[in-house]
């Protein structure tokens, strides 16, 4: 008995993410450190899927985060502001440098709008790299239609066509679809990563969690696509004639 091995595949990993959420930077990094570690990092293709907190928030670009902490959860300021000293510790470790007391309240909904206006272009991951540096590093608005053109711009998207998504309700219906289908899979918290639509990994796990799901998934791929039964006796021809 031979196999024969598939020589093309992809792995598709599908990432549900919140720009506004601080463990999905944290998780972006942790996932491309374990991608970096693995040996067919070239047959993975990367989807950000977009997923809402707070679908109902307010842009309210004069209260911070920590002070919408303090009163969605009921905790004092200095309870909101260990919350954020322990999140913000956790991104150091993987090279992030957070200002979680200047980011402000913000809606979601167009940032990721522009995800899927980026995702046309094959520039995604860059895209979502910019929102998140740009709210969690620099704390700006990024429901500000001015900055989100200008985060678009630097990644090479047109800023005419970015104009146009901004200004009209372009790509929602994907956005919905995208929430629609986490709620489909039962998926209540973000980052949440599907490989595969069969392997799942839920939070900001270390790299070794990552790279496991990754090799499980390699593993599938390399199984025998056709398995082929040989006996002594058998007769074939091609094109060059036949043989026994």
């Amino acid at each position: 008995m031979t196999t024969q091995q598939p020589t093309d595949f992809k792995i598709k990993v599908e990432i549900w993410s919140d720009v506004v959420c601080p463990f999905c930077y944290i998780g972006k990094r942790k996932f491309e450190r374990a991608l970096n570690n693995f040996s067919f990092k070239d047959r993975v293709e990367t989807e950000w899927k977009s997923f809402q907190l707070d679908p109902y928030a307010v842009t309210d670009p004069k209260k911070s985060s920590l002070q919408h902490l303090a009163e969605s959860k009921g905790m004092s300021a200095d309870q909101a502001a260990q919350s954020i000293s322990f999140i913000t510790n956790m991104a150091k470790q993987v090279g992030l440098e957070y200002h979680l007391d200047k980011t402000p309240v913000v809606n979601t909904f167009k940032a990721h709008r522009l995800l899927h206006l980026a995702k046309k272009y094959g520039k995604q991951n860059e895209m979502e790299e910019a929102l998140f540096d740009a709210y969690f590093t620099q704390g700006k608005n990024i429901d500000d239609d001015a900055t989100l053109l200008q985060l678009a711009s630097s990644i090479g998207l047109d800023d005419k066509e970015t104009t146009n998504v901004l200004t009209t309700n372009a790509f929602g219906d994907d956005v919905k679809n995208d929430i629609r289908r986490a709620q489909q899979l039962g998926i209540h918290g973000v980052p949440f990563f599907l490989i595969d639509q069969k392997f799942a990994v839920s939070g900001a796990q270390d790299e070794s969690v990552f790279l496991k799901a990754l090799n499980k998934a390699l593993e599938e791929h390399q199984k025998s696509d056709l398995i082929e039964f040989n006996g002594d006796d058998a007769g074939v021809c091609g094109p060059e004639g036949c043989a026994i």
